[in-house]
Protein backbone atom coordinates (compact mmCIF):
# COMPACT_ATOMS: atom_id res chain seq x y z
CA UNK A 1 0.00 0.00 0.00
CA UNK A 2 3.15 2.22 0.64
CA UNK A 3 4.60 2.06 -2.54
CA UNK A 4 1.11 2.65 -4.73
CA UNK A 5 1.42 5.61 -2.07
CA UNK A 6 4.33 6.79 -3.15
CA UNK A 7 3.39 6.14 -7.06
CA UNK A 8 0.89 8.09 -6.69
CA UNK A 9 2.66 11.17 -5.30
CA UNK A 10 5.65 10.86 -7.94
CA UNK A 11 3.20 10.53 -10.58
CA UNK A 12 1.30 13.69 -9.34
CA UNK A 13 4.77 15.52 -8.69
CA UNK A 14 6.19 14.63 -11.89
CA UNK A 15 2.53 15.86 -14.04
CA UNK A 16 3.05 19.47 -12.67
CA UNK A 17 6.85 19.62 -12.30
CA UNK A 18 7.30 18.77 -16.11
CA UNK A 19 4.75 21.14 -17.50
CA UNK A 20 5.39 23.75 -14.90
CA UNK A 21 6.14 25.89 -17.51
CA UNK A 22 2.84 25.53 -19.57
CA UNK A 23 -0.50 26.42 -17.87
CA UNK A 24 -2.20 23.26 -18.27
CA UNK A 25 -5.97 23.47 -18.69
CA UNK A 26 -8.52 21.99 -16.31
CA UNK A 27 -9.68 18.99 -18.74
CA UNK A 28 -6.29 17.79 -18.69
CA UNK A 29 -5.69 17.90 -15.22
CA UNK A 30 -9.43 16.28 -14.39
CA UNK A 31 -8.51 13.56 -16.84
CA UNK A 32 -4.80 13.07 -14.87
CA UNK A 33 -7.05 12.59 -11.64
CA UNK A 34 -9.26 9.89 -12.89
CA UNK A 35 -6.57 8.01 -14.43
CA UNK A 36 -4.96 7.88 -10.93
CA UNK A 37 -7.68 7.17 -9.26
CA UNK A 38 -8.23 4.17 -11.51
CA UNK A 39 -5.03 3.15 -10.77
CA UNK A 40 -5.71 3.56 -6.86
CA UNK A 41 -9.06 1.41 -7.81
CA UNK A 42 -7.00 -1.34 -9.18
CA UNK A 43 -4.30 -1.83 -6.32
CA UNK A 44 -7.55 -1.74 -3.90
CA UNK A 45 -9.01 -4.32 -6.03
CA UNK A 46 -5.48 -6.47 -5.97
CA UNK A 47 -4.95 -5.97 -2.30
CA UNK A 48 -8.00 -7.26 -1.09
CA UNK A 49 -7.94 -10.27 -3.35
CA UNK A 50 -4.81 -10.98 -1.66
CA UNK A 51 -5.83 -10.29 1.88
CA UNK A 52 -8.67 -12.92 1.00
CA UNK A 53 -6.58 -15.27 -0.64
CA UNK A 54 -4.21 -15.15 2.74
CA UNK A 55 -7.17 -15.34 5.25
CA UNK A 56 -8.38 -18.79 3.35
CA UNK A 57 -5.16 -20.57 3.42
CA UNK A 58 -4.49 -20.08 7.11
CA UNK A 59 -7.80 -21.05 7.83
CA UNK A 60 -6.48 -23.96 5.68
CA UNK A 61 -3.92 -24.39 7.02
CA UNK A 62 -5.12 -24.07 10.90
CA UNK A 63 -7.90 -26.99 10.12
CA UNK A 64 -5.00 -29.39 9.05
CA UNK A 65 -3.30 -28.50 12.53
CA UNK A 66 -6.23 -29.38 14.84
CA UNK A 67 -7.00 -32.95 12.30
CA UNK A 68 -2.90 -33.75 12.95
CA UNK A 69 -3.21 -32.75 17.04
CA UNK A 70 -6.40 -35.12 17.30
CA UNK A 71 -4.73 -37.98 15.13
CA UNK A 72 -1.94 -37.96 17.39
CA UNK A 73 -3.61 -37.63 20.60
CA UNK A 74 -5.67 -41.17 19.32
CA UNK A 75 -2.55 -42.18 18.37
CA UNK A 76 -1.03 -41.67 21.71
CA UNK A 77 -3.91 -43.62 23.72
CA UNK A 78 -3.46 -47.47 24.66
CA UNK A 79 -6.19 -49.97 24.12
CA UNK A 80 -8.76 -50.36 27.22
CA UNK A 81 -7.01 -52.55 29.74
CA UNK A 82 -8.51 -56.26 30.01
CA UNK A 83 -11.46 -56.52 32.85
CA UNK A 84 -10.01 -58.29 35.92
CA UNK A 85 -12.10 -61.48 36.73
CA UNK A 86 -13.28 -61.04 40.37
CA UNK A 87 -12.14 -57.80 40.83
CA UNK A 88 -12.20 -54.27 39.15
CA UNK A 89 -9.87 -51.51 37.59
CA UNK A 90 -10.27 -47.66 38.68
CA UNK A 91 -9.58 -44.88 35.76
CA UNK A 92 -10.78 -44.50 32.46
CA UNK A 93 -8.37 -42.09 31.26
CA UNK A 94 -6.31 -44.06 29.06
CA UNK A 95 -3.50 -41.46 27.30
CA UNK A 96 0.07 -42.09 27.56
CA UNK A 97 1.04 -41.54 31.14
CA UNK A 98 -2.03 -41.93 32.76
CA UNK A 99 -2.31 -44.56 35.40
CA UNK A 100 -5.11 -47.32 36.34
CA UNK A 101 -5.19 -49.24 39.34
CA UNK A 102 -6.47 -52.77 40.19
CA UNK A 103 -8.61 -54.06 43.05
CA UNK A 104 -9.76 -57.33 44.19
CA UNK A 105 -13.38 -57.88 45.41
CA UNK A 106 -13.59 -59.17 49.30
CA UNK A 107 -12.33 -62.77 49.95
CA UNK A 108 -9.66 -62.01 46.82
CA UNK A 109 -5.89 -60.97 46.94
CA UNK A 110 -4.82 -59.09 43.77
CA UNK A 111 -1.51 -61.38 41.94
CA UNK A 112 0.72 -58.95 40.45
CA UNK A 113 1.31 -55.05 40.06
CA UNK A 114 -1.72 -52.95 41.60
CA UNK A 115 -1.02 -49.99 39.46
CA UNK A 116 -0.30 -50.35 35.07
CA UNK A 117 0.90 -47.19 33.08
CA UNK A 118 0.13 -46.38 29.64
CA UNK A 119 2.77 -45.85 27.62
CA UNK A 120 4.30 -44.06 24.77
CA UNK A 121 4.27 -46.80 22.78
CA UNK A 122 0.49 -47.79 23.46
CA UNK A 123 0.80 -50.51 25.43
CA UNK A 124 0.10 -50.66 29.34
CA UNK A 125 3.51 -51.59 31.71
CA UNK A 126 3.52 -54.60 33.41
CA UNK A 127 1.88 -57.45 33.05
CA UNK A 128 -1.98 -58.24 33.81
CA UNK A 129 -2.59 -58.58 36.95
CA UNK A 130 -4.97 -61.42 38.71
CA UNK A 131 -7.55 -62.38 41.52
CA UNK A 132 -6.43 -65.32 44.05
CA UNK A 133 -9.41 -66.65 46.40
CA UNK A 134 -7.97 -66.27 49.99
CA UNK A 135 -9.75 -67.41 52.95
CA UNK A 136 -10.31 -64.10 54.89
CA UNK A 137 -10.22 -65.51 58.27
CA UNK A 138 -6.77 -65.97 58.73
CA UNK A 139 -6.00 -62.28 58.95
CA UNK A 140 -5.55 -60.93 62.18
CA UNK A 141 -6.21 -57.18 61.14
CA UNK A 142 -9.53 -58.54 59.94
CA UNK A 143 -10.47 -60.49 63.02
CA UNK A 144 -9.53 -57.21 65.35
CA UNK A 145 -11.64 -55.05 63.14
CA UNK A 146 -14.49 -57.46 62.96
CA UNK A 147 -14.97 -57.72 66.87
CA UNK A 148 -14.25 -53.93 67.69
CA UNK A 149 -17.26 -53.27 65.43
CA UNK A 150 -20.26 -53.08 67.38
CA UNK A 151 -22.53 -53.39 64.30
CA UNK A 152 -20.62 -56.53 62.51
CA UNK A 153 -21.82 -59.29 65.21
CA UNK A 154 -18.81 -60.71 64.27
CA UNK A 155 -19.73 -60.83 60.85
CA UNK A 156 -17.24 -60.96 57.97
CA UNK A 157 -19.31 -59.02 55.68
CA UNK A 158 -19.38 -55.75 57.32
CA UNK A 159 -15.87 -55.62 56.66
CA UNK A 160 -14.41 -55.03 53.17
CA UNK A 161 -10.80 -54.25 52.24
CA UNK A 162 -10.34 -50.38 51.42
CA UNK A 163 -9.17 -49.29 48.09
CA UNK A 164 -5.63 -47.82 48.39
CA UNK A 165 -3.38 -45.55 46.11
CA UNK A 166 0.10 -44.85 45.61
CA UNK A 167 0.61 -41.16 45.49
CA UNK A 168 3.65 -38.75 46.04
CA UNK A 169 5.40 -41.34 48.40
CA UNK A 170 1.95 -41.45 50.40
CA UNK A 171 -0.88 -43.95 50.79
CA UNK A 172 -4.53 -42.74 50.54
CA UNK A 173 -7.01 -45.08 50.74
CA UNK A 174 -11.01 -45.14 50.52
CA UNK A 175 -14.14 -47.24 51.53
CA UNK A 176 -17.33 -47.77 49.57
CA UNK A 177 -20.53 -46.33 50.50
CA UNK A 178 -21.84 -47.18 53.85
CA UNK A 179 -18.30 -48.39 54.90
CA UNK A 180 -15.42 -45.86 56.58
CA UNK A 181 -11.88 -46.51 57.36
CA UNK A 182 -11.18 -48.99 60.22
CA UNK A 183 -9.74 -47.49 63.76
CA UNK A 184 -7.36 -50.69 63.60
CA UNK A 185 -5.63 -50.61 60.00
CA UNK A 186 -6.36 -48.15 57.05
CA UNK A 187 -6.51 -51.13 54.38
CA UNK A 188 -9.73 -52.10 55.97
CA UNK A 189 -13.07 -50.24 56.14
CA UNK A 190 -15.68 -51.12 58.65
CA UNK A 191 -19.59 -50.76 58.21
CA UNK A 192 -21.35 -47.87 59.29
CA UNK A 193 -24.18 -48.11 61.98
CA UNK A 194 -26.39 -45.44 60.09
CA UNK A 195 -29.14 -46.46 62.36
CA UNK A 196 -27.35 -45.73 65.36
CA UNK A 197 -25.38 -42.59 63.95
CA UNK A 198 -28.75 -41.42 63.07
CA UNK A 199 -30.38 -41.89 65.92
CA UNK A 200 -27.82 -39.87 67.89
CA UNK A 201 -28.29 -36.72 65.78
CA UNK A 202 -31.68 -36.58 64.19
CA UNK A 203 -33.61 -38.93 66.26
CA UNK A 204 -36.67 -41.24 64.79
CA UNK A 205 -36.07 -39.65 61.38
CA UNK A 206 -34.37 -42.17 59.54
CA UNK A 207 -37.00 -44.60 59.42
CA UNK A 208 -40.43 -44.05 60.70
CA UNK A 209 -40.89 -47.13 62.41
CA UNK A 210 -37.63 -49.73 62.89
CA UNK A 211 -34.75 -49.45 61.41
CA UNK A 212 -31.95 -51.91 60.96
CA UNK A 213 -28.61 -51.93 59.90
CA UNK A 214 -27.58 -54.26 56.64
CA UNK A 215 -23.68 -54.63 55.46
CA UNK A 216 -23.04 -51.17 53.65
CA UNK A 217 -26.41 -49.89 54.69
CA UNK A 218 -30.02 -49.70 56.04
CA UNK A 219 -33.41 -51.30 56.31
CA UNK A 220 -36.64 -49.22 57.09
CA UNK A 221 -39.25 -51.98 58.47
CA UNK A 222 -43.14 -51.52 59.66
CA UNK A 223 -45.37 -52.97 62.38
CA UNK A 224 -47.91 -55.91 61.52
CA UNK A 225 -50.61 -53.46 59.71
CA UNK A 226 -48.87 -51.45 57.34
CA UNK A 227 -46.75 -51.13 54.57
CA UNK A 228 -43.35 -49.63 53.75
CA UNK A 229 -44.21 -46.76 51.14
CA UNK A 230 -42.54 -46.08 48.00
CA UNK A 231 -39.70 -44.14 49.70
CA UNK A 232 -38.50 -46.96 51.91
CA UNK A 233 -38.70 -44.99 55.00
CA UNK A 234 -42.11 -44.36 55.03
CA UNK A 235 -45.08 -47.06 56.58
CA UNK A 236 -48.77 -46.91 55.55
CA UNK A 237 -52.06 -48.46 57.14
CA UNK A 238 -53.45 -51.15 55.29
CA UNK A 239 -56.90 -50.93 54.83
CA UNK A 240 -58.04 -54.68 55.34
CA UNK A 241 -61.79 -53.62 54.93
CA UNK A 242 -61.75 -52.33 51.69
CA UNK A 243 -59.21 -55.60 50.71
CA UNK A 244 -61.70 -57.88 52.03
CA UNK A 245 -59.06 -59.55 54.09
CA UNK A 246 -60.42 -59.07 56.85
CA UNK A 247 -62.33 -62.13 59.12
CA UNK A 248 -65.86 -60.23 60.53
CA UNK A 249 -68.63 -62.08 59.92
CA UNK A 250 -72.13 -60.91 57.58
CA UNK A 251 -73.56 -59.82 60.88
CA UNK A 252 -70.86 -57.75 61.99
CA UNK A 253 -69.24 -54.40 60.74
CA UNK A 254 -65.89 -54.25 59.77
CA UNK A 255 -64.18 -51.22 61.04
CA UNK A 256 -60.59 -50.32 59.68
CA UNK A 257 -57.82 -49.44 62.45
CA UNK A 258 -54.22 -47.78 62.20
CA UNK A 259 -52.43 -51.41 61.95
CA UNK A 260 -55.34 -53.48 62.05
CA UNK A 261 -59.29 -54.03 61.84
CA UNK A 262 -62.05 -54.18 64.22
CA UNK A 263 -65.28 -56.44 63.80
CA UNK A 264 -67.79 -54.95 65.94
CA UNK A 265 -71.27 -56.16 66.53
CA UNK A 266 -74.25 -53.37 66.25
CA UNK A 267 -76.71 -54.78 68.56
CA UNK A 268 -80.10 -52.09 69.14
CA UNK A 269 -80.66 -50.94 72.78
CA UNK A 270 -83.46 -51.33 75.45
CA UNK A 271 -85.31 -48.49 76.41
CA UNK A 272 -88.54 -49.01 78.39
CA UNK A 273 -91.64 -49.02 76.89
CA UNK A 274 -89.62 -48.58 73.74
CA UNK A 275 -88.75 -50.76 70.95
CA UNK A 276 -86.51 -50.33 68.19
CA UNK A 277 -85.50 -51.74 64.71
CA UNK A 278 -82.23 -51.74 63.11
CA UNK A 279 -82.69 -49.92 59.95
CA UNK A 280 -79.14 -49.92 58.75
CA UNK A 281 -76.22 -51.28 59.37
CA UNK A 282 -75.34 -48.65 61.77
CA UNK A 283 -78.45 -47.44 62.82
CA UNK A 284 -81.88 -48.05 64.84
CA UNK A 285 -85.17 -46.29 64.86
CA UNK A 286 -87.90 -46.32 67.68
CA UNK A 287 -91.24 -47.60 66.79
CA UNK A 288 -94.17 -45.26 67.58
CA UNK A 289 -95.18 -44.91 70.75
CA UNK A 290 -98.91 -45.39 71.93
CA UNK A 291 -100.33 -42.14 72.86
CA UNK A 292 -99.95 -40.74 76.29
CA UNK A 293 -96.86 -43.04 76.53
CA UNK A 294 -94.15 -40.52 78.40
CA UNK A 295 -91.47 -43.11 79.26
CA UNK A 296 -91.53 -44.13 75.14
CA UNK A 297 -91.29 -40.68 73.81
CA UNK A 298 -88.56 -39.67 76.35
CA UNK A 299 -86.73 -42.47 74.62
CA UNK A 300 -84.32 -41.64 71.49
CA UNK A 301 -86.35 -40.90 68.22
CA UNK A 302 -82.91 -42.59 66.69
CA UNK A 303 -79.93 -43.89 67.70
CA UNK A 304 -76.87 -43.94 65.18
CA UNK A 305 -73.49 -45.90 65.54
CA UNK A 306 -70.10 -44.16 64.46
CA UNK A 307 -66.49 -46.07 64.63
CA UNK A 308 -63.68 -43.78 63.96
CA UNK A 309 -59.75 -44.71 64.60
CA UNK A 310 -57.04 -41.74 65.77
CA UNK A 311 -53.04 -41.98 65.91
CA UNK A 312 -51.50 -42.31 69.06
CA UNK A 313 -51.15 -38.70 70.75
CA UNK A 314 -52.75 -36.88 67.96
CA UNK A 315 -52.87 -33.14 68.19
CA UNK A 316 -55.62 -31.37 70.28
CA UNK A 317 -58.03 -29.88 70.24
CA UNK A 318 -58.96 -31.37 66.97
CA UNK A 319 -62.41 -31.54 65.28
CA UNK A 320 -63.10 -35.22 64.85
CA UNK A 321 -66.60 -35.13 63.19
CA UNK A 322 -69.51 -33.30 62.98
CA UNK A 323 -73.46 -33.84 62.97
CA UNK A 324 -76.59 -31.77 61.86
CA UNK A 325 -79.85 -32.41 61.48
CA UNK A 326 -81.25 -33.39 58.11
CA UNK A 327 -84.63 -32.01 59.58
CA UNK A 328 -85.89 -29.45 62.13
CA UNK A 329 -89.42 -29.27 63.13
CA UNK A 330 -88.81 -27.45 66.60
CA UNK A 331 -87.17 -23.95 66.65
CA UNK A 332 -84.31 -24.80 68.03
CA UNK A 333 -81.73 -28.02 68.70
CA UNK A 334 -79.56 -28.66 71.76
CA UNK A 335 -76.07 -30.69 71.89
CA UNK A 336 -74.55 -32.73 74.57
CA UNK A 337 -72.43 -35.32 76.06
CA UNK A 338 -75.04 -37.99 77.48
CA UNK A 339 -74.15 -39.34 80.55
CA UNK A 340 -70.18 -38.78 82.50
CA UNK A 341 -68.36 -41.19 79.27
CA UNK A 342 -66.07 -39.87 77.51
CA UNK A 343 -66.42 -36.12 79.60
CA UNK A 344 -62.35 -36.10 80.04
CA UNK A 345 -61.45 -36.51 76.41
CA UNK A 346 -64.14 -34.93 74.64
CA UNK A 347 -66.45 -31.62 74.41
CA UNK A 348 -69.16 -30.64 71.57
CA UNK A 349 -69.54 -27.41 70.28
CA UNK A 350 -72.38 -25.97 68.68
CA UNK A 351 -70.85 -25.47 64.73
CA UNK A 352 -74.14 -23.95 63.30
CA UNK A 353 -77.49 -23.62 63.90
CA UNK A 354 -78.22 -27.03 62.62
CA UNK A 355 -74.66 -28.51 63.61
CA UNK A 356 -72.79 -29.60 66.31
CA UNK A 357 -69.23 -31.29 66.20
CA UNK A 358 -67.13 -33.97 68.23
CA UNK A 359 -63.59 -32.04 69.79
CA UNK A 360 -60.79 -33.74 70.83
CA UNK A 361 -59.65 -32.09 73.77
CA UNK A 362 -56.26 -33.63 74.66
CA UNK A 363 -54.04 -36.32 73.39
CA UNK A 364 -54.25 -39.86 73.99
CA UNK A 365 -51.83 -41.96 74.07
CA UNK A 366 -52.43 -45.76 72.51
CA UNK A 367 -53.61 -48.62 72.09
CA UNK A 368 -57.21 -47.07 74.02
CA UNK A 369 -60.49 -47.42 73.25
CA UNK A 370 -62.59 -44.26 73.55
CA UNK A 371 -66.07 -44.14 73.74
CA UNK A 372 -68.72 -41.35 73.94
CA UNK A 373 -72.53 -40.33 73.83
CA UNK A 374 -73.65 -37.42 71.62
CA UNK A 375 -77.28 -36.60 72.65
CA UNK A 376 -79.26 -33.93 69.94
CA UNK A 377 -82.61 -32.30 71.00
CA UNK A 378 -85.32 -30.70 69.21
CA UNK A 379 -86.96 -28.20 71.11
CA UNK A 380 -90.07 -26.14 70.40
CA UNK A 381 -91.02 -23.70 72.88
CA UNK A 382 -88.49 -25.17 75.34
CA UNK A 383 -90.92 -28.25 74.71
CA UNK A 384 -88.86 -30.99 73.60
CA UNK A 385 -90.45 -32.86 70.90
CA UNK A 386 -87.36 -35.21 70.30
CA UNK A 387 -83.76 -36.36 71.56
CA UNK A 388 -81.45 -38.13 68.86
CA UNK A 389 -78.49 -40.25 70.40
CA UNK A 390 -75.21 -40.99 68.10
CA UNK A 391 -72.84 -43.52 69.77
CA UNK A 392 -69.18 -42.76 68.63
CA UNK A 393 -66.24 -45.17 69.56
CA UNK A 394 -62.80 -44.22 68.93
CA UNK A 395 -59.99 -46.43 68.31
CA UNK A 396 -56.73 -45.25 68.88
CA UNK A 397 -53.37 -46.82 67.66
CA UNK A 398 -50.33 -47.80 69.64
CA UNK A 399 -48.07 -45.94 66.51
CA UNK A 400 -48.39 -42.42 65.92
CA UNK A 401 -48.73 -42.91 61.98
Amino acid sequence: MKVVVFFVVFFTSQLFTSHGQDCQSGQDVLNALQQVQKLLSAHETSFLQSLRSLRKKLGLLQNSTVKHSKASSTASDCPPPKPLANGRILGRVFKSGHEVHYLCSPGFQLMGPETRVCLESQSWSGAQPSCKFVDTTVSNDASAAISASPSSSHDPAYVRPSRCIELLGSSHCTCEPGFSISSHSSTLCTDIDECELFRLTHPGRLCLHTCVNTAGSFQCQCPAGYSLGRDSRSCHDIDECARETHNCSSEQVCVNTFGGHRCEQVDCPHFRNAIYIKTSPLRCDRNPCVQGDDACLQAPVSINFHFMSVVSNMSAPTVLFRLSAARVLGDALRFGLLGKRGVQHFSVQRAGRQTGQLVLMNPVQGPATLDVDIEMSEMERKVLLGRYVTKVTVFVSPYSF
